[in-house]
């Protein structure tokens, strides 16, 4: 693997694309040939690691790569199994995330929850629309369920306003968002800045994490507007893809959370 950490940027891994060769373009590298042939789970270090070829893999900050669970273990070792004759990091999503969650949130843990909690103050769930009508049912549908639960759960009850203007939300509120995010340990800190960044709520990005939600639901109550939108205008293409491969990193990384739950697998 690349040591360059770009690779596996902070939850959207943004610097993906310049691993990827385009047809025609010289200004990308090309991605690595495999170099191993097998791919297997391992104990070590209080926990599990993937071996290639009976070796370990590192993270790009040469971390050694252990993760909690061999659930989570067995899953990455999966993906780098199934990889051809190059190593494409976009689809080692499980890789990804224990990536970041080692090589990016460990070592900057308080700025990453800061971070995620921030999403509160403009929670998506807090501004409605006050017509249509109809849009301001569904939002209210999926919304105000959460946004009750959110104050059950955590004592934290977000303000809601109609329109775009900003909402000052309690500090109360606020502070016990954020203690709800700072009791995620690394690994899940990293699935859930994925996870709030997607949807642009935080409310619905912890309801994923605790079980609230499933990433079906936590996609839905995230595009109300958008399903709406598709409603009226009949679907276009480009915005479909998009709104697919949101939806695809968010089942994966519920997929990641289940199997950090998994400790006994």
């Amino acid at each position: 693997m690349s040591n360059d950490d770009s690779i596996f940027d902070l939850g959207r891994n943004r610097g993906l694309n310049e691993q990827v060769e385009h047809p025609g373009r010289n200004t990308f590298r090309p991605l690595p040939k495999r170099f191993y042939k097998e791919a297997t789970a391992a104990p070590l270090g209080g926990g599990f690691t993937v071996l290639l070829d009976g070796r370990g893999v590192k993270t790009p900050a040469r971390t050694p790569l252990v993760v909690p669970t061999r659930a989570l273990a067995e899953a990455m070792a999966g993906e780098w199994a199934g990889q051809g004759e190059t190593i494409d990091p976009r689809v080692m999503w499980l890789t990804k995330l224990a990536n970041t969650a080692l090589d990016r949130v460990a070592p900057r843990r308080d700025k990453v929850i800061d971070e995620i909690a921030s999403f509160a103050a403009t929670d998506l769930l807090s501004y409605r629309a006050d017509h249509p009508v109809e849009l301001a049912r569904r939002q209210a549908a999926h919304w105000s369920p959460l946004i009750d639960w959110a104050a059950e759960e955590f004592g934290a009850r977000l303000r809601v306003t109609e329109g775009i203007v900003h909402v000052a939300q309690d500090e109360t509120a606020l502070a016990a968002l954020r203690a709800a995010v700072a009791e995620a340990d690394d690994f899940a800190l990293a699935a859930l800045h994925n996870a709030v960044t997607l949807t642009g709520s935080a409310v619905i990005g912890l309801a994923l994490l605790k079980g609230r939600l499933d990433a079906e639901q936590a996609f839905d109550a995230a595009h109300v507007d958008e399903a709406w939108q598709t409603e009226l205008c009949g679907e276009d293409e480009d915005e479909a893809l998009r709104l697919a491969g949101r939806r695809a990193e968010l089942l994966d990384t519920a997929r990641f959370l289940a199997l950090l739950d998994r400790a006994g697998a």
